[in-house]
């Protein structure tokens, strides 16, 4: 009975109750957008290196070793002997290793040098392989691979010119040694985007007539000699590690952590990128509060609804109280009405945040490799739904309360 008189009152008041559904609707649907924007990012996130075991560096700190490896962020604080590369590459727990090299840059994107093997090694997004837009992969000691956001940005296509410029801030350019475009990356959501990749000789190439940070004066080796010199590194930044068998991973890591050649750190990119999270979770704590406040905003502007219709229905509360309803029965329609009226937001937003998702998913992947899944909901977005419901009728319960004290007499009265 009464919620048949609580749905036909919400019904009488369509216009003002469809109001505040949809206001409740859209911050519950921001607030869940804002939970799978978050949880979409940290798993991107750490998804933006999948498949390998170790990432190996001068010793420094994890994160630090993770950012300029991984993300292209800062620098290394010394870089890794060729001798000791080797050291590690003939390990018998290593199945295999990519080295990593690091320094110069080109129109602020950074350039790395590496080797073919890179393109069939590194994975990200659980398991997926890098693959080709347009080109192959570098076959001479001058072409270069780049990224999807360095080919977009700046109009790169296959046979382009590149001039790589020494160090990441510098105008100091390595002009007469000058790369060409042989390929370009899909877009991967990933720092690789905006990588310019080059391979390993071709970073000793270009530094051939540079000592201590910078070029010796009047010394310009022709690019035909420079071919025929041995090119071997010297160094490298970083190189990621693949073992043998997962249960050989820790031992291979404390082996490396107590090399007596030189301070080395290897780190296991997964802790890595957890330890890097926590590091930035108050910004996420602060979007998820934005998001609440919001919903909280809602269900206040639900509760002056009620408010403001009591006086419109004082007559009406009257009237129930003539035919005997209880004052508990008044309170209990009050209450129930705005249940409903929570319920009804909290299932239309969530069914807009699918919507919302389905429509902007393939964008955000394509415009962020931000990937956004379309999934069930997640016991935590029930709670979500189920806490909005109980505090509207919790915040219900004041304009309840006071509907409850009206008297027969108070109701009845006629107001000049």
């Amino acid at each position: 009975m009464i919620l048949r008189l609580a749905i036909g009152s919400l019904l009488a008041r369509v216009l003002t109750v469809g109001m505040t559904v949809l206001a409740i609707a859209l911050s519950v649907a921001l607030f869940l957008g804002v939970e799978k924007v978050r949880t979409g990012a940290k798993a991107s996130f750490a998804d933006t290196i999948s498949g390998t075991d170790l990432i190996v560096g001068a010793r420094s700190g994890s994160v630090q070793l993770l950012l300029y490896s991984v993300f292209r962020i800062g620098n290394a604080t010394n870089n890794v002997t060729w001798e000791s590369y080797q050291d590690i590459a003939n390990r018998p727990e290593v199945d295999w290793i990519v080295p990593i090299a690091l320094g110069d840059s080109h129109q602020q994107f950074r350039v790395m040098g590496t080797t073919a093997e890179f393109f069939t090694r590194y994975k990200y997004r659980q398991g997926r392989a890098l693959t080709m837009q347009d080109g192959v992969v570098m076959a001479d000691l001058y072409d270069t691979v780049v990224g999807a956001d360095v080919a977009a940005t700046l109009g790169y296509g296959v046979g382009d010119p590149i001039v790589v410029a020494h160090g990441l801030a510098s105008f100091t350019k390595h002009k007469d040694q000058p790369f060409r475009v042989s390929g370009i990356l899909n877009k991967t959501g990933t720092p690789v985007d905006r990588t310019v990749i080059t391979s390993m000789e071709a970073i000793e190439a270009i530094h051939v007539d540079w000592k201590n940070g910078g070029q010796v004066p009047g010394k310009s080796t022709p690019i035909d000699e420079i071919r025929k010199m041995d090119l071997t590194p010297k160094a490298v930044t970083a190189a990621l590690v693949g073992v043998e068998s997962p249960l050989q991973t820790f031992a291979l890591q404390r082996a490396i952590n107590e090399y007596r050649q030189e301070p080395l750190l290897a780190v296991l990119p997964g802790v890595a990128l957890q330890e890097l999270w926590a590091i930035v979770s108050i910004a996420e704590t602060a979007l998820l509060g934005v998001s609440a406040m919001v919903v909280v905003t809602a269900l206040i502007g639900m509760m002056a609804t009620i408010f403001s219709s009591l006086n419109e229905r004082r007559r009406e509360m009257a009237i129930f109280r003539a035919m005997g309803a209880r004052p508990t029965t008044i309170l209990g329609l009050l209450v129930l009405e705005a249940v409903l009226t929570a319920a009804a937001g909290a299932v239309l937003g969530l069914g807009l945040l699918y919507v919302g998702l389905a429509i902007a998913q393939p964008f955000v992947d394509s415009a962020f490799g931000l990937w956004l899944p379309i999934e069930a909901p997640s016991l935590r977005e029930f709670g979500v739904l189920v806490v909005v419901v109980l505090a509207g009728a919790l915040v219900s319960l004041v304009p309840a309360l006071r509907a409850y004290r009206l008297s027969l007499a108070d109701g009845m009265m006629v107001r000049t």
